[in-house]
């Protein structure tokens, strides 16, 4: 297990962007602002084939105007000493502009008191006057000081260095020096990767309640403020199932509001963290509110999943805070519903599947995916989370033989032809799977752009029918196959007459043409 390094300090001096620096890319949010870093954000990282783990952490310390008994501050802080806890080796940021401040003796003293070595990256160091205030923060009580600039990527290497230096030798040795030497070298890749579960859904449906609860940890900063998750944390954690270990990682999201709505540059870009989640996800998890319905945001946010054609679980969270009213109003909605296509028999919502064809009903363009009823705070139906999970990947991974998939296809055309346009009509020749996940296949046809909307749809719904893909988007790529046989009756350009004798009326000239 790699060893693990927090980066910790006071509000706004550094700390997001010096995590970005080292694990080369653009993980947590940077902003002059502070206290936008809430949660603990990890990642795998790696230095001249060291690896580790980094983590990035809210800042120690109140803000201005900040409160000591506020819930996300408090809560913020948690996360800060659950990090420090659990690392090897502690980088205390500070801000070299700023000079020693009383929040950073404060940070100092409790790292002190964890015993755990501690390197001080003295940050913004980008003039040679600001190198001459380095040596006033030998006062915190730490011998190892290092002047860096995290923006421009000044003094990262003998920092990162130092910090692997002082993490637990066992298994530090590089796989590449281990090769050199003789020893096993470069471990086999894991056959079976850690499936990617984006948690995405409007602010304040218990996104995070459910992560922590998953994981059976306080994990990431929960709170009845909406909007209090900014960036995306990737949490891994692993389940047994009948012997079998199955690596999974949780990506927490910020709630995704209505673009008119959003407030500042930190929504913003909290909004985009929480759309690259879902595209470099696996699976998400749609998260409803249960108490407020499916409301247009939810639909706005389905449709960005069904855009990215990603696998989709739909979980309906506060099951328990369901009242009655809310209860007597949908089924009321579905019963108008009901009379219309049933007008001698109208039913009324009393089971979870009948509420389940309810919100799949509403959200039409999703309705390949399963619909879960959960409460995070009691645990209802969590269990069922987790067996549609495992469910819906055994669907993504899929592999379908094509004489199957022909014969599956032929049938369905068989049972419906499609419909000619403009005198022609669409002709399937052969089919094969190019993608599992997402479900893809390749159609052959003779003309790709007589394969309607409507015909696609049909198709995938037989294919759905025959072949499960629970959860998953199908996709069908028509291509039109090239003629590999020539017309039979060529264009033979006309012979070219022999010239007309000068002097000729036109009538003879025109008799001459005809007879050559």
């Amino acid at each position: 297990m790699p060893g693990l390094i927090a980066i910790v300090g006071r509000p706004n001096v550094g700390k997001s962007a010096l995590f970005n620096r080292v694990v080369r890319r653009r993980i947590a949010i940077v902003h002059d602002q502070p206290g936008v870093t809430r949660d603990r954000i990890s990642a795998q990282a790696e230095w001249e084939g060291y690896p580790f783990t980094l983590v990035d952490t809210g800042g120690i310390g109140l803000l201005r105007r900040e409160k000591a008994d506020d819930v996300i501050a408090r809560a913020a802080m948690d996360q800060v000493e659950l990090a420090i806890e659990a690392a090897s080796v502690i980088i205390l940021v500070v801000n070299v502009q700023e000079g020693v401040v009383a929040l950073d003796r404060e940070a100092a003293a409790r790292l002190r008191h964890s015993g755990k070595p501690v390197l001080v990256a003295i940050n913004k160091v980008d003039t040679s006057r600001a190198e001459t205030n380095v040596a006033e923060f030998s006062e915190l009580g730490f011998d190892k000081l290092f002047p860096v600039s995290a923006i421009h990527g000044e003094g990262i290497g003998p920092l990162v260095e130092a910090a692997i230096a002082l993490l637990p030798k066992e298994g530090l040795e590089t796989p590449v020096r281990a090769a050199e030497e003789g020893g096993p070298g470069l471990p086999e890749p894991s056959k079976t990767a850690a499936l990617k579960l984006a948690i995405v859904g409007r602010p304040n449906v218990g996104k995070s309640s459910i992560l922590n609860a998953l994981t059976h940890s306080e994990r990431v900063v929960v709170s009845p403020v909406p909007g209090t998750t900014r960036d995306s944390v990737d949490v891994p954690f692993e389940i047994e199932t009948q012997g079998v270990r199955q690596a999974y990682v949780l990506i927490d999201t910020a709630g995704m509001r209505k673009t008119r709505r959003v407030d500042d540059s930190i929504e913003f870009f909290s909004v985009k963290r929480a759309e690259e989640s879902i595209a470099r996800c696996d699976i998400v998890i749609l998260v409803l509110d249960a108490e407020s319905g499916i409301t247009e945001q939810d639909k706005k946010v389905a449709d960005k999943i069904v855009s990215e054609r990603k696998a989709c679980i739909v979980v309906v969270n506060k099951w328990d805070l369901m009242d009655d009213a809310v209860r007597a109003e949908r089924e009321e909605e579905i019963g108008r519903r009901n009379r219309k296509e049933n007008p001698n028999g109208p039913k009324r919502m009393t089971t979870l599947s009948e509420f389940g064809e309810w919100v799949q009903g509403s959200l039409f363009f999703l309705d390949y995916a399963p619909v879960i009823f959960t409460s995070a705070v009691s645990g209802f139906n969590l269990d069922r989370l987790l067996e549609a999970v495992r469910y819906v990947a055994d669907q993504l991974r899929q592999k379908i033989p094509t004489a199957i998939l022909n014969r599956t296809l032929q049938d369905a055309i068989e049972r419906r032809q499609p419909v000619s346009s403009r005198g022609h009509r669409l002709k399937f020749f052969y089919a094969t799977q190019i993608r599992e996940a997402p479900p893809t296949f390749l159609l052959f046809v003779n003309r790709a752009d007589l394969f309607s909307d409507a015909y696609n749809k049909y198709l995938g719904g037989q294919m759905r029918g025959a072949f499960g893909y629970e959860g998953c988007p199908i996709i069908l790529v028509p291509k039109s196959r090239p003629k590999t046989i020539e017309p039979i009756r060529k264009f033979r350009p006309p012979k070219r007459s022999s010239p007309i004798p000068r002097g000729r009326t036109g009538r003879t000239q025109r008799s001459a043409h005809r007879k050559a």
